[in-house]
């Protein structure tokens, strides 16, 4: 039987919202897997649906720029949020962003790439002896567009195209430039708030539809309903996950009672042409990355005992 630390009962009981209990009794029963272990809690009705968002756990900034048909996002991290407010960080931050442009989102190639006659690399390591933090290049992305316009966010803005949260949006269309402009920048406020998985259902990942229609009919078959009635559980409960994860299903932020697939057709009329959302990119600050927490008593009573 696999060991269930506490730390990993934490760690559901945050993805879930389910009782500790149950948590530890989720884990037991899939032998450690946390992802079965959330499936299993669903289909007892014991936690809602987690999306994996990942928890944002490291500090820094993401940085974002639009030039032409070309928009990247960069994420440059530290250790404390203290430094995402110091100038020298923040000019270091735009400046990769800016690489990132003309040398693509490639790390390696990024690091590689120089400012003059300084290396992005060595640029990193000046400013980590300088600030006294550790400072990494974590991930860049990139979208374009041929004819149409790209849509820039950043939440929680330190500063001009710096921020917590970033969204690019790419909007396909012959229509007019600047009212495809500000409807691109409107989805791409909502998708740093809504954070969509895909598009459309179409290009969702299979196993994320597999994963999910098996929970509704598990979770459907548990209530006793016969396999016919079940099957239409399944499809109703697939149309709201997609409305859950989906960009063009998802209830438009600036007007809920539309969907965005319905706010971008409604809008087609002023921009003169028809509008295809091309891409999307969102990076949201540490995702994924796991800091340690520290415990202040245990770190004082440690401090006692050695002193």
């Amino acid at each position: 039987m696999a060991e269930i630390s506490a730390s990993l009962v934490k760690e559901l009981r945050e993805k879930t919202g389910a009782g500790m209990m149950d948590c530890k009794a989720a884990l037991t029963e899939n032998k450690g897997d946390i992802e079965a272990a959330v499936d299993w809690l669903r289909k007892k009705g014991l936690a809602k649906a987690a999306k994996k968002a990942g928890r944002v756990a490291a500090e820094g900034l993401i940085g974002a720029v639009v030039e032409g048909g070309k928009g990247v996002l960069v994420e440059v991290n530290s250790e404390t949020d203290f430094v995402a407010r110091n100038e020298q960080f923040q000019g270091l931050v735009k400046m990769i962003a800016q690489v990132a442009l003309s040398a693509g989102t490639d790390v390696a190639k990024m690091k590689a790439a120089k400012v003059g006659s300084v290396s992005v690399a060595d640029a990193l390591a000046t400013a980590i002896a300088t600030i006294g933090e550790n400072l990494t290049l974590r991930r860049a992305a990139e979208v374009r567009v041929k004819e149409g316009a790209i849509g820039l966010y950043v939440h929680n803005s330190a500063a001009d195209g710096l921020g917590k949260i970033g969204a690019l949006v790419v909007l396909e269309s012959k229509g007019k430039r600047e009212e495809l402009a500000e409807l691109a920048r409107k989805l791409a406020m909502h998708v740093a708030a809504a954070n969509p998985s895909a598009i459309d259902s179409g290009r969702l990942e299979p196993a994320a539809i597999a994963r999910e229609r098996g929970v509704l009919a598990d979770k459907a078959r548990a209530t006793g309903k016969p396999e016919n009635v079940i099957e239409k559980i399944v499809e109703s409960g697939l149309r709201t996950f997609y409305k859950e994860v989906c960009l063009a299903d998802q209830p438009y932020i600036h007007d809920p009672a539309k969907s965005v697939s319905q706010a971008i057709k409604e809008s087609e009329g002023k921009i003169g042409a028809a509008v295809a959302i091309g891409a999307y990119v969102r990076y949201a600050l540490g995702e994924g990355i796991e800091k340690q927490e520290q415990d202040f008593a245990a770190e004082v009573a440690l401090a006692a005992k050695s002193s």
